[in-house]
């Protein structure tokens, strides 16, 4: 997984998708989600790296099925948060309160 912090004046929004999906563009009825290097393009985490990310963070953009469903774990979205793209698993998360 790859994960980017984009720190705001007043928010820090973090975005992370599964590695393989990197620089793709995924379309499905109106749908079309380009996973760009410019907004997804981080650092390689690991599971435990990631958890202590989400914790820092105000808002969060998950791409693919790996990083979702951790966030699914941690409870911070359930199956009805998540949308699929061609079969992917996608969900932003906004306003966490720490």
């Amino acid at each position: 997984m790859l994960a980017k912090k984009h720190e705001l004046e007043y928010q820090t929004i973090l975005a992370i998708c599964d590695k393989e999906h990197l620089n793709k563009t995924y379309e499905e009825g109106n749908i079309s989600f380009t996973v760009s290097e410019k907004f997804f393009g981080g650092t390689k985490v690991s599971e435990k790296k990631l958890k202590e990310l989400f914790k820092n963070s105000n808002s969060i953009n998950l791409f693919g099925n790996k990083c979702v469903e951790i966030a699914q774990k941690e409870g911070l979205i359930t199956e009805s948060s998540v949308i699929k793209i061609q079969g992917i698993k996608h969900a932003q998360i906004y306003g966490i309160q720490q």
